[in-house]
């Protein structure tokens, strides 16, 4: 019998579900699953082979399919750099003018994969519609992103498909409410019959969810500008 392999174990904290996430690094079959997954253009297909390999790598008693996006975004980031290496060396073109011209030198940039922030200050989960009922609402999972960025949906379709999804109850002084109790057309008559400030309260949950977030200063070793590069969500961190 061949010799069996020790993988180093890790863990880490979850930023939306407060949990602990304990994981080993991917191996050579989780890195075949993943270059399949990137030769797709089925946005389904990348996230499915995402969580696999999050559930291959985990350790302990966690439901990968109930976790948030960022959750599985954090998660994976983290995988990246315990499996394959914490720095990501990556190329920024240098825009700054330089006597009406842009300077268009190359810069490298050196991203550490573990230094990554998740910003909760502005981010409230609840919706407070009149003195006595409130919204509580959910971290929104990776099909609901999706529905979000759909092109073949008007923008007031996506963003009520998004509300709803992401709608953990409704509340008042005598009861909690949740969607799988009550019917779905009661809770779209509810969201249709807030005022506009109201329904912009809602709207505003969407647009302070909390991302994975990195600002770098780098200095131009050209011109010697000063660039502040702000990224955002797991794309840009692993490009």
């Amino acid at each position: 019998m061949l010799p069996k392999l020790d993988s180093p174990r890790y863990e880490i904290d979850l930023p939306i579900a407060k949990k602990k996430f304990q994981f080993r690094p991917f191996l050579i079959k989780e890195q075949k699953i993943l270059l399949v997954a990137n030769e797709s253009e089925d946005p389904e297909f990348l996230v499915q082979n995402l969580k696999q390999i999050i559930k291959n790598c985990c350790l302990n008693d966690i439901d990968v399919d109930s976790l948030s996006s960022l959750d599985i975004e954090y998660i994976f980031l983290n995988l990246r750099a315990r499996s394959v290496g914490e720095q990501i060396e990556t190329n920024y073109r240098c825009e700054n003018k330089v006597d009406g011209e842009s300077c268009k030198n190359l810069m490298n940039v050196s991203i550490d994969l573990l230094d990554i922030d998740t910003d909760f200050k502005n981010y409230k989960d609840i919706i407070q519609i009149t003195e006595n009922i409130g919204i509580k609402m959910k971290y929104p999972d990776f099909k609901t992103i999706q529905t979000l960025t759909e092109n073949n949906k008007d923008v007031v379709e996506k963003t009520f498909d998004a509300i709803y999804q992401c709608i953990e109850y409704i509340y008042d002084n005598d009861n909690f409410y949740y969607p799988k109790e009550v019917q779905k057309s009661d809770i779209v008559d509810f969201i249709e019959s807030l005022t506009m400030d109201q329904f912009k309260n809602l709207e505003e949950y969407f647009y302070n969810l909390p991302k994975l977030k990195k600002e770098l200063e780098v200095i131009c070793s050209k011109c010697g500008y000063t660039h502040t590069i702000k990224l955002e969500g797991l794309n840009n961190f692993l490009e």
